[in-house]
């Protein structure tokens, strides 16, 4: 999210989350101030290799309830940034896929981290509007519920919901660059009909 009356559009629509971008490499970065939000959406800030003090300081200043890891955030990293976090913020920490994946290096991050989320590889470390290959997820051995994202639209969704069919602790839905009029204003007719779609 990016433009202050897009963002209250969104919000009438109540989603879960609501992102903003603290990267300042991308298109939709975030640099305003979050107008007042229902208090069942948690604003997720979203970074990208940012140091500890940044990611505090964004929380603090914009009270956000969660926060996406996009970068190359070691376990140290969050770890540490789990232990100065005051109140129960929740860390999201992403992993990019193309064709296949290794989840062994799931394993250090499954205690310090609430969520995963699994995006697509590309040029960016988001955003970049394509899917991966689904099908990798079918050996997930892990019992930490995820994200999914990467290039997901009204067309993808039937392809998502087979996914849960094989009993995969898939938690939500990330959508963002195929509900865009352009990078950070978004497509309310468009989000309206995904919010019609169970």
């Amino acid at each position: 999210m990016k433009y202050p009356d897009n963002i209250l559009e969104v919000a009438a629509l109540l989603p879960d989350y609501m992102g903003f971008i603290f990267w300042e490499r991308s298109a939709r970065y975030f640099d305003g101030v979050i107008p007042k939000l229902p208090q069942s959406i948690k604003k997720t800030g979203v970074f990208v290799n940012e140091t500890i003090e940044g990611i505090l300081h964004k929380v603090a200043l914009h009270d956000l309830q969660a926060i996406q890891l996009h970068g190359k955030e070691s376990v140290d990293f969050c770890t540490e940034l789990q232990s100065k976090l005051q109140n129960k913020i929740e860390v999201i920490k992403v992993f990019s896929i193309l064709d296949d994946f290794n989840f062994e290096v799931l394993k250090p991050y499954e205690s310090i981290c609430d969520y995963f989320l699994f995006d697509t590889k590309g040029k960016l470390p988001g955003g970049n509007g394509t899917t991966f290959d689904w099908k990798v997820l079918e050996s997930y051995p892990s019992s930490k519920p995820f994200f999914l994202s990467g290039g997901i639209g009204l067309d993808e969704l039937e392809a998502a919901n087979e996914i849960m069919k094989i009993n995969l602790p898939l938690y939500a839905i990330d959508v963002n660059s195929k509900f865009e009029i352009e990078p950070g204003l978004k497509n309310i007719e468009a989000l309206q009909n995904l919010s019609t779609i169970k």
